[in-house]
């Protein structure tokens, strides 16, 4: 033991040599690490480089092409807001063919369609050849026969056919109208006792486009509406509320809530700020009802 002791007992100066030892190790590991070592040359290869730009660069255009959607034929006379965007039409020029449309008038050419929009030469050379119109447009037999005809004027109220009585088999010779699509109206007519009040309510059909919507108008129209009794919105009950079609139990309290703070309805119109409202539902919800303000005596 004495032996061992002796190895570990160490006199002033060794304690001060041991000191200085730790000190100079310390300063090396700090130089080791604060200093940079030699740096060297990094080769580059640039043709390596070169390739691998070109494969990064034909990978872009190959994701790109495959998001442009595919474009199909079609007649320019149904194009929409959202199907002329994505043609490369402005929002103006969109607007003149729709309103154009409105007037129940029809393009039948090529250059007639660049006369209603204004569309621009490189615009148009881009979607013309998918332009497709109908056999009476481009055969010009049947067109001359259907001129003598005179189809292209809009029928009248009294030309048309009564959606409350017309058949599955009358439907089906509408552009895009199908046994499927024909019986689904029929059947949901005959939900309703009475059938239609007014031709809006087709929009409740599933299955119907804007587009076919507009078909239909042309040939048939409601002409013996559903007899029913309008309901007061301003004194009517939550229970009268949720007879109406697209109303339930939450939004005939809600209309009931605001009725109360607005003091009456002045017009049925205010009812799309009740909150829940089905603004896109409010041409049918509004044949229930009536403004009548209550007498005050």
């Amino acid at each position: 033991m004495k032996n061992i002791k002796s190895h570990l007992v160490f006199s002033k100066q060794q304690r001060h040599g041991i000191f200085l030892l730790l000190i100079i190790i310390v300063l090396l590991q700090c130089i080791y690490f604060f200093i940079d070592a030699p740096k060297q040359d990094i080769i580059v290869n640039k043709d390596a480089i070169i390739k691998f730009n070109k494969e990064i660069d034909s990978l872009k255009l190959i994701a790109l092409e495959e998001e442009v959607p595919n474009i199909y034929p079609f007649n320019p006379n149904y194009i929409t807001d959202y199907k002329g965007s994505v043609l490369g039409m402005s929002n103006t020029e969109i607007d003149r063919l729709l309103a154009f449309r409105k007037q129940n008038k029809w393009i039948n050419s090529t250059q007639q369609f660049q006369e209603i929009t204004k569309v621009s030469d490189s615009l148009l050379s881009i979607m013309s050849p998918y332009f497709k119109f109908p056999n009476w447009v481009t055969n010009s037999n049947v067109k001359n026969t259907l001129n003598n005809r005179s189809y292209n004027k809009p029928k009248t109220f009294e030309q048309k056919r009564d959606l409350n009585t017309i058949t599955s088999q009358q439907l089906q010779k509408v552009n895009g109208i199908g046994k499927v699509l024909s019986e689904r109206i029929i059947k949901f007519r005959n939900t309703f006792s009475g059938g239609f009040i007014a031709d809006v309510q087709l929009q409740d059909v599933y299955g119907l486009t804007p587009e076919t919507l507009n078909k239909i108008s042309e040939d048939f129209t409601v002409k013996t509406p559903r007899k029913i009794q309008k309901i007061n919105i301003n004194t009517a009950t939550v229970n009268q509320l949720v007879t109406i079609q697209h109303i339930d139990y939450d939004l005939a309290y809600h209309i009931r809530e605001e009725r109360l703070l607005r003091a009456g309805y002045k017009s049925l119109s205010e009812l799309k700020k009740v909150k829940g409202f089905p603004i896109n539902k409010f041409n049918i919800i509004e044949l229930y009802l009536l403004i009548e303000k209550e007498n005050n005596k």
